[in-house]
Formats: C-alpha cells, structure tokens, sequence
C-alpha cells in the first residue's frame, strides 16, 4: 500500500490517558497549525472520570476550512497500550502510526498497509529526568516535537505558544522548551511523512472559541444580570464563563460594587426557581443545564409558562437517558424542553449553530423572553459547547438597545390606563405587564400558578381557562415573528429532493453536501434555527417530495415536532439518525443520504467511503 501524501488536508489523533496531562499538548498541536494560517476543527473525547480511562484528541487539518469531523485517522498518535488494537484499526490504509517504541513491538501488532514510525520516547525520558511525574508530562511534550518535525510544522511556531503559556514561569517555560527540542531533533534525523503542512493564510481574522464562552458572554450582552445554576457537565463552563466575564465587565467604576448576582444553588430545582423570582422582580435571569437538569425544572418551568415570567435556560445537550453519557454529545432534549412541564405547554426553542451564534443567540434570548413573557431555551450541545470551534469574530451593534416589552409604567397606571395582567389588548396573545414596586397601589405585586381570569383572579372556570390557554397558543404564534428565520440554499440542480438540519450538525453538513453532489444527488438545503417553526419551513417541505431530517437522536425528535406542529406526512420525511455521542461526520452523512436516496432513484455514481 503506497503511503498517504496531502498538504493541509489530514486528520491526526490523538490516543492518551485522562490524567496524563496530555491534553495541553494536544491543544497546543492545534494552535500551532492555526499559527501557520491552516484551518484545523479539533475534538477532545474524554471520559467521564477523573483519570486513568482512554482520552482521544482529534485534530482535522484542513485548508478548505471544514469544521466538522471527516471520518478515518491518517496519522494515529498511540500513546495509550489499552486502546492499541481499535487506535491501529482506525487508520487508513496508507495511513501512519506514531507510537512510543521503547518496548519492541511483534509485527502481529502493526499492519502491513500503513506506515509504522517508532520513537523511544519513554527511554529518552527516564534519561533526561529523575521525577516520575516529569517523566509523564514531557513525553507529551516529547511527541509534540517529534510531530512538528515529521508534519514539518515550524518550530518556532510552537516556542512563541509556549512562551504564552508559561510567561512569567522561566523555569517551566526553559525545560517545556528543551522536551519540544529533544522531540524535534531526533525526528529531524529521521525525515518528515507523506503529510505536511505549509504556511497558508487562510485562518484569516477567525477566532478560536468554545460555545460555552461564547454563550456566556451572550448573556453579558444580553442584560443578564442574574445567573442562578447547579454544576453538571457540560454546562459547568458556561456558567462559569459568565462568572468570568462579570468580574471584568460588571463592577461599577468608582465604587467597585457589582452589578450582578451568581448563585451556586443547592440543586437543579432550586436554580430555576431562584431564575424564576429573580426574573418576576425584573432581572434578566438564566440558567445553565443539561438534560437532567431540565428533567429536575419541569415543574417551576411549568410555572413559568403560565404565570408568564421570562426566564431564559442554556441546555447544553448530552448523551442520555438518566446519567447516560455525560462527556458525549447528542441533540436528544428538543422534546422534552419544548413540551416542558406537565399540562399544555409549548415553549421557543433556539437552534444555535456555532459559537458566534452562542453569542448571538445568548444575547438574543433575553430580549425574546422580555417581548414573550416566557422561558426561552437555547440549545447547545457537547460538542458546540465544549470543544474550540474556528468562526468568524463575535460582533455587537453598540446601537442595540433591550427589547423589554410590553411593560406598563407607574404613569400610565396613575393615568388610569386599563390594566390586566392577563389581558390581551391587542390579539398578538401577549399582555402587559409590571414590575412589582411599579405602583403603590395598582400593578402586580403577586402571580399565581392556578387558573385565573384576565385580570389574574382566581377561578376555575372552564371558559376563562380555555380563554387563557388560547391567547397563550396566540402567543406562541406571535413568536414565529421573532424568533431567528431557517436560513435556505437551493441546490445547483433543479431537485424534488431537500434536507433538514439545525445545530452543530451543521458543521460536517455542508461538505456532506458537495459529497453528494459528486454522486449526482442534489438536495435544496435548510437550516432551523428556532421552534415555533416559521411558515417557511412548512413551505419547504411542501416543496418536495422527500426531505432528510437529520439529528443526533434515536428518535428522530426534530421529525417529530415537525410532524407533531406542521401537520406533515410522516412519509415526506426521512429520518438521518446518529446518536453514539460522538460528533457526526461528513462521511456518516453522505453514506445514510445516499443509501436511503438510492431508494427514491437517486441514482449514486460511486461507492461512499465506510
């Protein structure tokens, strides 16, 4: 098997322990290729203990700028003895396998269609140091110059991100620097492989950033003002971003008084309540979860609803049911979050895409639960929110100023103005509000989660109910003009064919898309990026024959809603379902479209790739 030859066009991974301190390295091997002006999408899987079970870090270098996974492994970094056996079968054929050869290896352990390059690493090691704990930590720096060296990665490059990481440490940053050297030099005497990387300019002004980050300072910009959250992965960083992102930008000048609350409640239950009072008081508040934290809320989220208070709720999506996968991903709550609660209820869900949107989408949600009186869900998941994606700069229209909605003030109440908390004056479903305090005498000062009127007194009467529950249905209507529109893109051929996606899943979609252009099947393409559905996405359906619906889910849980919300056919869509909680990818994509396609004459001109 002749060995694979690219430039900028390869995947590299990684396989390690958790707790071996290899993660810096790797992360430091992706940034030292976005340095040379190449594109890369990096993915950490890890485990969910605290050490000792298998890590992988996968690094696609790519200079088409691709941001979602590809599938295979040209170059499989082995460091971990217990994963061997799947880490070499994962390999292309043609592909190359880098691993510490200090104990020889028997040939029944490598294949014969790739390229094997050994390095004594743990010798070199037990050479250079006594510690037993720098003996570990500097193999990883070790490999990182051996693979600059052989991926002809410039040296400096490396040094300068060192430099970085250590300023002020000189001790740290003179004995990382003779590790990355003592890797480099004995791979240069060997010659590079068959991959290479060359200095480009294709990065541009991009910024490499997780959702999480991105999400939090969102809110910043949004107007939060209180966060009320219990830990769980992997909704930890996001909470803590904003904590981060406070201390810098909401302490008062002058007086050093902070101008935000965080609490680190007991328990799922007591964050959203505590979301829920702080937000009736008229403070932007949110809270950062995952799925069974969502599970734990239903009941406060139902009062919510109803009572109509805005609140704003960050899911960031991963493996389940129950504990599930807790480090994997998934996009497996979209049901669960938008009939939240028991009882009819129907909430705004956000589809955010990539970390600009998590800005973008995290500021926007407070306005939107503002104007809606309503909680707003933004949906991340794992792989959006914990991973660095490459995207384009976060950017802010200073100009903007907060949507607060329909609030009554204390004039217009002095005035005499009609005021019931429940009481649609206008048939958009949505009523006015105020804040308590707003009036000595007039105005809400208390909300009730029973059944009550338009002027919010109790009773339980069956036609004030039903009248209620359909100015909320009109309200969720009124939505649909608010929320962030599908974004379409028609084929480059006429087609009776079209794909649904939303989320992360965009990132291997679009070269999912040019895979299965080149097997002569041409698909209009949308991406939904907010539920209550817009008219739009009814129209696109009805548009085609057949529409893919792809999602990270086992039960097809955005085919359902459209189902469920649209009145469609069952039968007009075709599920494309991935949910092994590891991020999908192009080839995983292409292969399902075409196979299920090849059913509807769509006729593939080549076999896909496994």
């Amino acid at each position: 098997m002749k060995p694979i030859t690219r430039v900028n066009d390869f995947v590299v991974k990684f396989a390690n322990v958790n707790g071996s301190g290899s993660a810096s390295a790797n992360a430091l091997f992706a940034r030292a290729v976005l340095r040379m002006g190449v594109p890369v999408a990096a993915r950490n899987i890890f485990p969910s203990n605290i050490q000792g079970l298998p890590t992988w870090y996968e690094v696609r270098i790519v200079e088409e700028g691709w941001r979602g996974r590809r599938g295979g492994v040209d170059l499989m970094v082995a460091m971990n003895p217990e994963t061997w056996t799947q880490d070499v079968a994962e390999i292309e054929p043609g592909g190359y396998l880098f691993y510490d050869s200090t104990r020889p290896l028997p040939e029944s352990r490598l294949r014969s269609d790739i390229t094997a390059i050994g390095m004594p690493i743990t010798a070199i090691c037990n050479a250079e140091y006594t510690d037993a704990r720098q003996r570990q930590l500097f193999k990883n720096i070790v490999y990182l110059g051996a693979l600059a060296a052989l991926l002809s990665i410039e040296p400096a490059e490396v040094e300068k991100l060192l430099a970085e990481q250590y300023r002020g440490k000189e001790a740290l940053l003179d004995a990382n620097r003779k590790a990355f050297r003592m890797g480099f030099d004995y791979e240069t005497a060997h010659g590079p492989v068959g991959l290479r990387i060359e200095r480009r300019d294709k990065v541009g002004n991009r910024i490499f950033i997780d959702g999480n980050k991105a999400a939090a300072l969102g809110a910043v910009y949004g107007g939060a003002t209180l966060c009320a959250w219990y830990p769980i992965t992997p909704s930890s960083s996001l909470a803590e971003g904003f904590i981060a992102q406070c201390r810098k930008l909401r302490i008062e000048p002058g007086t050093g008084k902070h101008r935000y609350a965080i609490v680190q409640a007991e328990d799922e239950l007591s964050s959203i309540g505590m979301v829920i009072g702080g937000a009736w008081n008229g403070a932007r508040s949110f809270t950062a979860t995952s799925g069974p934290g969502i599970s734990l809320m239903q009941e406060f989220i139902g009062l919510a609803y109803f009572a109509e208070i805005p609140a704003v709720l960050f899911d960031v999506q991963r493996g389940s049911p129950s504990t599930g996968m807790p480090t994997k991903t998934q996009q497996a709550d979209i049901l669960c979050c938008a009939y939240a609660s028991h009882g009819d209820t129907k909430h705004v869900l956000l589809f955010p895409e990539d970390p600009k949107e998590c800005f973008e989408m995290g500021a926007q949600a407070f306005d939107l639960a503002d104007r809606l009186q309503t909680p707003i869900f933004v949906m991340l998941d794992l792989d959006m929110g914990m991973q660095d994606w490459l995207c384009e700069p976060l950017t802010w229209d200073d100009s903007h100023r907060m949507d607060q909605g329909k609030r009554m003030t204390s004039a217009d109440l002095e005035a005499g103005k009609d005021f019931g908390r429940y009481l649609d004056v206008d048939g958009d479903g949505i009523t006015y509000r105020t804040i308590p305090g707003t009036h000595p005498k007039r105005g809400a000062f208390f909300t009730r989660g029973t059944s009550k009127d338009r002027y919010a007194r109790y009773t339980e009467d069956g036609s004030a109910y039903v009248d209620n529950m359909q100015r909320l249905l009109r309200k969720f209507e009124t939505a649909k003009d608010y929320v962030p529109a599908p974004v379409v893109e028609r084929a480059a051929r006429p087609t009776r064919a079209g794909v649904i996606w939303y989320g992360s899943t965009g990132a291997p979609m679009q070269e999912s898309l040019r895979a299965l252009e080149k097997l002569g099947i041409h698909l209009d393409r949308m991406r939904v990026r907010a539920f209550p559905f817009a008219d739009a996405v009814v129209d696109f359906i009805a548009e085609h024959d057949h529409v893919f619906v792809v999602e990270q889910n086992r039960d097809a849980q955005l085919r359902t809603l459209l189902v469920n919300e649209c009145g469609i056919d069952p039968g007009r869509l075709v599920p494309v379902l991935h949910y092994d909680g590891n991020p999908l990818t192009a080839r995983f994509i292409t292969r399902e479209i075409a196979e299920k396609a090849a059913v509807f004459n769509f006729k593939p001109m080549r076999k896909v790739a496994p």
